[in-house]
């Protein structure tokens, strides 16, 4: 018995979650490629899921808010499937796909809390929210901005604390000579 027919054991129905090395920037065609094949073979019993794993992010440019998905890991995508000598022939030999992950050239199914983990498919906890997109600031906590909209439009400031999931930043601004706290949206400063 080798590290397969353990790996096909430890899961009630045989399906393992596996790990793909895969060309860069062609993930999804790959992917497109493999459902395609594995189709036309009629091997679907084998397979559950081919999925990208990916997170949103909110960008602002020319003051228009738009949210894009963005690669968690390029290169890599994750297969469900029941490893044979079948499947596993269908896959390697899809144009774009390089190998499995694991040690030796066998391929080493991920364990359901790493997948879990890798996918943000975690249980949600207090105070925590899983599918909520995240910000991407252009600037970071200390660096000094200028106000460019907003009541406090010119003044300059130091960036005190960003907030990801709500876009907003808090900057210190001096207001008749005090430093005064001041909360905005992520779109509302530039870097001086």
């Amino acid at each position: 018995m080798d590290e397969r027919d353990v790996a096909a054991e430890s899961a009630p129905d045989g399906l393992q979650w596996y790990v793909l090395k895969v060309q860069s920037n062609r993930e999804r065609s790959i992917r497109e490629s493999l459902l395609r094949r594995i189709k036309r073979e009629g091997l679907e019993e084998y397979f559950r899921e081919i999925v990208i794993p990916t997170e949103k992010i909110v960008e602002t440019k020319g003051g228009k808010r738009r949210v894009r998905e963005q690669k968690l890991f390029p290169g890599y995508m994750m297969v469900h499937m029941e490893l044979n000598d079948e499947t596993w022939y269908l896959v390697r030999d899809t144009s774009g796909v390089g190998d499995f992950t694991g040690a030796a050239g066998k391929p080493i199914p991920m364990e359901e809390h790493e997948i879990s983990r890798m996918l943000g498919k975690e249980e949600e906890t207090e105070g925590t929210r899983t599918a909520q997109p995240v910000v991407k600031f252009g600037v970071e906590v200390g660096d000094t901005v200028k106000v460019k909209d907003g009541p406090f439009e010119s003044f300059e400031g130091v960036v005190d604390s960003l907030d990801e999931t709500s876009g907003r930043l808090k900057i210190m601004v001096e207001i008749f000579g005090r430093s005064t706290e001041v909360e905005l949206e992520h779109w509302q400063v530039e870097k001086v």
